[in-house]
């Protein structure tokens, strides 16, 4: 039997190609294994889509999203595309709980990294993943880092930031740098505002409070006033990275994609699926926000198609996720009853205890 390994990471605790190598310790030695740690745009995407396409490795400086000094790293693919992750600069990963604030946090460390790529001989487009972003500032750090001017009435700048725009009338594209086509890799389709928007989804996550969520809808809100952009504040994926989605539409005419088809075609899924007797798929937490879009889901819906069986594993899983009917099997570390912090120290060895369980890969051990 030939398995097929394709997993995102799960996040805090183990990387996409740690999960794929626990999952495979699982399985018996004879089994056939098809390796593939996948990303959907966000962390490990610049790594997956490099592995895929050849190039190297580029570190330049850049500032995290509350403006401290960071090194960041992105790829240049031997076809001179620019691979990065906003993640790398502006993501929530670098920011220390307790030094955590959603109002003066801003994108503008991607758009030096951006402006550092387009500025590398030999680049001719950039593709960037906007997933695990501490910011909701809908791209305006960005903007000011790459020349965009934010303005008051008396053309007095303002501090890019959502604290800092209460009184923004003019955006000013006049010294925008001149940039490669950007293409914008997407894990989720939510648009700017409203109950299913950038805020009200993904503030919380951020450790906004019910007060600063009031206060970032209002702030984006005026954004897309001032813009006159509500048809791309209302594309599905504009309210990524808080808004960044938008912000990239908007300000650098950047194409939106959903990550995972961009992954799928770079790594071949549908032919490695197609080749494959099982398919073993998962991410740290399957839920709600996975059937959006998320790249077990894009694989689970690609086997389906196949016909081929396909099982999710995952730190937790959703009722949602569950009864979609999208899996074979589902099977979760929070099954074992645990605490949270064993189920995060000891990921590794449960979920390859957690394959030896499966009734559906009985056949594989002999027992079936």
């Amino acid at each position: 039997m030939r398995v097929l390994i394709a997993n995102d990471k799960f996040k805090g605790s183990l990387s996409a190609p740690e999960v794929a190598q626990a999952i495979k310790d699982g399985l018996p030695e004879a089994t056939e294994v098809d390796l593939c740690p996948i990303a959907d745009g966000g962390e490990g995407f610049t790594a997956t889509m490099l592995a895929a396409l050849g190039g190297k490795w580029v570190e330049c400086d850049t500032v995290d999203a509350l403006h401290r000094p960071v090194k960041a790293r992105y790829a240049i693919t031997d076809t001179g595309l620019a691979v990065m992750e906003m993640a790398s600069a502006s993501g929530f990963e670098l920011i220390p709980a307790a030094d955590r604030d959603i109002l003066q946090s801003s994108t503008y460390g991607t758009g030096l990294m951006i402006r550092h790529a387009a500025a590398q001989k030999g680049v001719e487009r950039i593709l960037i993943g906007i997933g695990g972003s501490a910011t909701n500032d809908g791209g305006v750090g960005l903007a000011d880092a790459l020349g965009i001017l934010l303005l008051d009435s008396e053309e007095e700048p303002l501090s890019p930031c959502p604290a800092g725009l209460d009184n923004l009338t003019i955006i000013d594209r006049t010294q925008l740098i001149d940039l490669p086509p950007i293409d914008v890799a997407c894990d989720v389709d939510n648009p700017v505002l409203g109950p299913n928007g950038a805020t009200a989804i993904f503030g919380p996550q951020k450790g906004a409070t019910a007060a600063e969520q009031e206060i970032l809808e209002t702030f984006l809100a005026h954004l897309i006033k001032v813009t006159g952009a509500q048809d791309l504040a209302d594309k599905p994926g504009a309210g990524a990275a808080g808004g960044l989605g938008f912000g990239m539409m908007h300000f650098l005419n950047a194409e939106l994609h959903p990550g995972f088809e961009l992954v799928s075609k770079a790594l071949d899924l549908p032919d490695r699926i197609a080749s494959a007797d099982l398919i073993i798929t998962g991410e740290g937490s399957l839920d709600a926000q996975s059937l959006s879009g998320k790249g077990p889901v894009g694989i689970a819906r690609l086997a389906n198609d196949l016909g081929k069986p396909i099982i999710a594993l995952a730190g937790q899983i959703s009722p949602e996720v569950r009864d979609s009917g999208l899996f074979e099997q589902c099977g979760a570390l929070t099954d074992f009853d645990l605490p949270l912090e064993t189920l995060m120290s000891d990921a590794a060895s449960l979920l390859t205890r957690k394959v030896r369980e499966l009734s559906d890969l009985l056949p594989l051990h002999g027992q079936g």
